[in-house]
């Protein structure tokens, strides 16, 4: 059997299922969907500086053929018997990364009583994930200098990461971040107060 290369055609490289046949009939790939919907798409060469096949669709199959120096064949494959065939492979698929939105009062790190209920959601998930490890973002409206809303959304991204190690996640597995009013949530002018831009990001990878 030949040896496939598989290179990237985008920053992030779509799932990719790699089904070995019998010699005779090679090897096939098959490009799996992203869970968030975002596209992507990997190219398949029969050998090395082999003519490229470009896989671009979800559930397309490049198939080469066994000591077969052409450019492998194309065509559509069966998602559900992909599933079906190849379930300890699904089975073994990390879970998705998990997000949630955290909002806070005005100009300090205090967090609006329904947000406080989230942080608790939050923590269990992240505590169920065995080896997870977590990321928290925190932002700020346009209210206040640039300087001091970095300083904020740091602050808040921290003051999360203390309620998710009290909570009793291992805090060497947390990352703070502060964007302060950069990635604003709602666009807004300066200087407006906008609560839906007070906020941290949670992800549970």
């Amino acid at each position: 059997m030949n040896m496939r290369r598989l290179e990237s055609l985008a920053a992030v490289l779509g799932v990719c299922l790699v089904l070995a046949g019998c010699a005779a009939r090679g090897t096939r790939v098959v490009l799996l969907p992203q869970a968030d919907g975002t596209r992507s798409a990997v190219v398949v060469r029969a050998k090395a500086g082999g003519d490229p096949l470009i896989v671009s669709q979800p559930y397309q199959r490049a198939t080469a053929r066994a000591g077969s120096q052409q450019t492998p064949t194309l065509d559509a494959s069966d998602p559900q018997k992909i599933r079906a065939e190849n379930w300890e492979l699904f089975d073994l698929a990390p879970p998705q990364p998990q997000t949630f939105d955290l909002f806070f009062d005005v100009g300090g790190t205090v967090l609006t009583r329904q947000s406080r209920e989230e942080i608790g959601r939050a923590i269990q998930a992240a505590r169920s994930r065995p080896g997870a490890d977590i990321t928290v973002t925190g932002y700020t409206d346009t209210t206040g200098t640039i300087e001091h809303n970095d300083r904020l959304a740091l602050d808040r991204a921290n003051d999360i990461k203390s309620h998710l190690a009290d909570g009793g996640f291992p805090a060497e597995r947390i990352e703070a971040i502060g964007r302060g009013e950069r990635e604003l949530l709602v666009p807004t002018g300066d200087e407006v107060f906008e609560p839906r831009n007070r906020r941290a990001v949670i992800v549970v990878r």
